[in-house]
Parts: structure tokens; sequence; C-alpha cells
């Protein structure tokens, strides 16, 4: 960094003051700039504020205040999380995009913000440029339930009821173009069956009619779908993660049936908006992971059916990359559309 205070030197010619004066102007411009050296060396030097793109008391809600909680702790910052809901996650998603780089705003991203919307409409924010990636949080793993009406005890039967049932199965989901959604569409289509699609606002709106027989299948969180079994409202059948959960060990995966590569789990993630100094980027990683390897962590986004990741921002980006290729294919062979 230039020194803002010239040096006594020998006189100079007066070409040589207006160059020094300059060097000084521009550390001094460098200095105020909100993503200079300087700001990213005092990082963090404000409140961080997270913004979640969900209402308050959602599974990505209790997931950004439980790491809102250990950041601040080890930050010595207060760390503020902010809702801003709607458009399925792009609002408060274009918040952050539109953010300055400055270190203090950042975004709880999901699935449904970075990787399934950029592929159903038209959006405010590009998910790639406009935002720089920080690391991998958390994945949450969704339960395929079926009607306890139906006299299905495994995937394989609810196949093969399919298959028999003229016009197919129906199923619901937390709202049309949603993850939910995309993961149901998934499974149709990789079973080969027809299936009529019922969105809903939320998978407990959907409730009634799951349970009465009126729907027969859909995905849903498995904090959510656990006790519903429990409860004798709906059967669970299998679980979308790769590996089963330690939440429900005696249930199979998708995999397990039948279905190689099947993935439906729902990620979140931490980003900023683009143009981010490495050096914040590099610190704020390395206090994420240092949170996401806390017992006491893990054990809290356990109880949301959450299992903490952690990573490089090259593994977020890849993720960002990768995800958004593999529902982009899904919407393309559903013909899946929403209202603009």
């Amino acid at each position: 960094m230039f020194p803002c205070t010239p040096r006594r030197t020998q006189p100079t010619p007066g070409n040589a003051r207006g160059f020094a004066a300059f060097l000084c102007a521009a550390a001094a411009l460098l200095c105020a700039l909100p993503g200079g050296r300087a700001q990213a060396a005092d990082w963090p030097d404000r409140p961080i504020r997270i913004v979640v793109p969900f209402g308050a008391g959602g599974s990505t809600d209790a997931l950004a205040r439980i790491l809102g909680e250990k950041l601040g702790a080890s930050t010595g910052q207060a760390v503020v999380i902010e809702n801003r809901a709607g458009a399925a996650g792009a609002i408060g998603a274009q918040a952050v995009a539109k953010a300055a780089p400055d270190g203090s705003t950042f975004l709880l991203a999901t699935s449904s913000t970075h990787a399934v919307l950029p592929h159903l409409r038209p959006l405010p924010y590009d998910a790639t440029k406009d935002f720089t990636a920080i690391a991998r949080i958390a994945s949450a793993p969704n339960v395929l339930m079926v009607s306890p009406m139906l006299k299905v005890a495994t995937v394989k039967d609810l196949v093969q009821l399919a298959s028999t049932r003229e016009g197919g199965l129906a199923h619901s989901s937390s709202g049309n173009g949603t993850v939910t959604h995309l993961i149901a569409a998934d499974f149709a289509q990789r079973a080969g069956i027809r299936v009529r699609h019922i969105p809903y606002k939320t998978g407990i709106q959907a409730l009634p009619e799951l349970s009465n027989g009126q729907v027969d299948f859909a995905f849903d969180s498995i904090v959510w779908a656990l006790p519903q079994a429990q409860a004798g409202k709906v059967k669970a059948l299998a679980i979308g993660s790769p590996e089963r959960s330690p939440l429900a060990p005696d249930l199979p995966t998708l995999r397990e049936a039948g279905f190689t590569g099947f993935d439906g789990t729902t990620w979140f993630a931490l980003m900023g908006p683009a143009g981010l100094s490495p050096r914040i980027v590099s610190e704020l990683n390395r206090h994420v992971n240092a949170a996401l390897r806390d017992p006491d962590l893990r054990a809290q986004f356990e109880r949301q059916g959450a299992e903490a990741l952690g990573g490089t921002p090259q593994d977020l980006e890849k993720l960002v990359r990768d995800d958004g290729k593999r529902w982009a294919n899904v919407i393309a062979t559903g013909g899946i559309k929403i209202d603009q």
C-alpha cells in the first residue's frame, strides 16, 4: 500500500511532486473502496447479514440461525438473519446479487434459488455470474411417502401399481416447480410411470388428501415426513439421499430400490455477491468450515434433518453446476413449466 504521507526527500521538480500527490490520492481512494485491501484485511469490521430467501420458521431459516450463532461467536461480529421470502427464493437471492461486495451481506442459497429456478423462468439475477461461492452448508434428504390407503409396502409395489392404474398416480408437492415437485418428476421418469401433479403451497396442506387417498404419493423433508409416518397418516417407503439417514436407519434408499444415481436431497449453501475479495472468501470459508465441524452444530442440524457438509468454494461451484444440469434435464424431459 502506498503511504498517504509523502516522505521528506530532496526537492523534486514540479512534475515529480505532482506524481507523488497522485500516488497518495490513489492510495486514499483504494482505502475507501468497498473491495479495497484495507477492508479485506480488517474483515469483519461490521455486523454480518445473512439473507434467507424464505419465511421464518422453515428449515432454511433454522439452519441459517444455527450457523449464524456459531459465526457470530467465531468472528466477534453480530450475525443478523434477514428473511426475504417470495418468488420461490428469487426475491432474497436478487437482494444479495445486487448488494455491495463489502463482506457484510450473504445469502443462504438453496437448490431452488441456484439449481432449479434458473431453468424454469427468467430471473433478475444470474445464478453463477452474480454470486461468489463461499461454502456448502448442508444437505437434507426427502422421503418418498404414500397414502396409507394404498396397499403397497415397497417402492417396487408402488411402481407396479402405477403401471396398472388407468391415468397413473397423483402426487403432491409444496408448489409447482419446487424441488419436491422435481424430485417426484425425476422418480416418475426413472420408473417409467405416468403421474399427475397436484401442487400445494406447503406439504402440510396436502396431508389430508395424502392421508385419505386423494393423493397417492409425495416427496418431502425427512423432518416433516417421519412424524407423519409414525402417526400413521402416511407410509414412508424410501429416502432420497444416496445413503441411509441416521434419523431413519431402517428406511432404505431409492438407490437400494434400483434407482441408480437417484438423488432426492435439498442442499443449502452460503454465497455472497459477485466481486468479493478473495481474502474475505478465504476467511469466511475458514470460519464456516470450523463451525460445521462443531459437534453441537452438527447435532442441531441433524434435528432439522440436515447433514453438515462444508468444503471449498470450488466444491460449491461444482455442486451448482452439476445440480443445475440434472434439474434442467428433468425439467426438459417432463416438459415442466411454471406460471411466469
